[in-house]
């Protein structure tokens, strides 16, 4: 795994983006699963006893969030496999970087509601 990515100031709309991402158990789950190793979808499906469809959901939601990285990789009788990574992040969550990244939400994000 490389350096932690460090996200102490994220923007509003990232922010609201890993926080909406991290708020679903099974995501939660996954990126539990990722912590240890890397991983590829039939096996992460199998060791987490969900469909591999529900499992590709959840996995382009983490990635999309900056989560998680994938990469494709043949395996040794040629299958391609895509093999999932936890990307290395520290959130700080204070009260000041909640209010810097309030500052910055799109307009869309400013009314939204849950």
């Amino acid at each position: 795994m490389g350096p932690h990515v460090t996200r102490s100031d994220p923007s509003g709309d990232e922010l609201v983006q890993i926080m909406a991402t991290l708020a679903n158990p099974h995501r939660l789950r996954v990126l539990a699963a990722l912590a240890g190793e890397r991983n590829y979808v039939s096996r992460l499906a199998r060791d987490l006893d969900i469909s591999r469809a529900l499992l590709q959901v959840h996995l382009r939601k983490l990635e999309a969030a900056g989560l998680v990285t994938a990469r494709l990789e043949l395996s040794e009788d040629g299958k391609a496999m895509k093999f999932y990574e936890i990307t290395a992040f520290v959130i700080q969550l204070t009260p000041r970087t909640i209010a810097q990244a309030a500052r910055t939400l799109s307009p869309q994000e400013k009314g939204a509601t849950a």
